[in-house]
């Protein structure tokens, strides 16, 4: 299948609109939060909140999230840190004794990319920020079905967080989680940004590199496959690109 770059519709205003509601967005950088984001921003006024734990590539990650923030219009934003993470270990995201395997798409355990109960932290400071800033919807970019398998990415995970938001919150306080592409495929979100006119240029997905993107690690192969299922060029640079459209190919709806 020949690939044609990325050729998104004109890009929206963004532009804030004063009496929509507020809503923080989960961004690390990447293209699941990016496209999140876009779909966020059909309904509310954005709030950018990301995590720094010790990752390998932060630095990387961190532009994007500021390009990202940028391009989005979002205001307030929060970058926090959390070495903690990094200090407990048991990652290869964290960890440089451990190394970042390459992709296997067709394995169906735990990876070693797995930051151990990562969303859970990060939605806690999420929900401790919405309180102050008199945010009510909290937006976070996880994926069930073509992810890498983590476990706190499924669906009841945050549900069960939700009844911790009801329960540990002050009793006025109104704050809904949103997971809007929790049961979509990689290439399904990926269709749905370039109709959104997100800007998918500006997102980092790998795992182990910050100049060219590796190809190689699950990260990369899960976001290449996507791109390739769809015929469209992934418009980062990559030191390789494999093929990966033969693994479970199917056609996005």
């Amino acid at each position: 299948m020949s690939e044609t770059p990325v050729v998104n519709p004109p890009s929206p205003d963004r532009t804030p609109r004063a009496s929509a509601p507020l809503a923080v967005v989960l961004v690390s950088g990447g293209l699941d939060s990016c496209v999140t984001a876009a779909m966020a921003a059909q309904t509310h006024r954005l709030a950018f909140l990301h995590l720094n734990y010790g990752q390998r590539t932060e630095n990387r990650e961190r532009q994007s999230f500021n390009e990202l923030a940028r391009a989005f219009a979002a205001s307030p934003l929060l970058d926090v840190h959390v070495e903690h993470l990094a200090g407990i270990g048991g990652s290869s995201l964290t960890d440089a004794n451990m190394p970042v395997t390459s992709a296997d798409l067709d394995h169906e355990g735990i990876p070693s990319s797995y930051v151990p109960f990562r969303n859970a932290n990060i939605l806690a400071i999420a929900v401790s920020w919405a309180e102050v800033i008199g945010a009510t919807a909290i937006f976070i970019g996880a994926v069930a079905e073509d992810s890498s398998g983590y476990p706190d990415c499924r669906p009841e995970f945050f549900e069960a967080f939700q009844q911790v938001i009801r329960t540990g919150t002050k009793p006025e306080t109104e704050i809904r989680i949103h997971t809007p592409i929790i049961h979509l495929k990689k290439s399904e979100i990926i269709q749905k940004g370039i109709d959104l006119g997100a800007p998918l240029e500006k997102t980092w997905s790998c795992y182990q590199s910050e100049d060219r993107a590796c190809g190689v690690c699950d990260s990369c192969a899960l976001r290449l496959r996507g791109f390739q299922q769809l015929g469209v060029e992934d418009p980062i640079p990559y030191a390789q690109r494999p093929r990966y459209f033969h693994t479970h190919p199917h056609s996005p709806s």
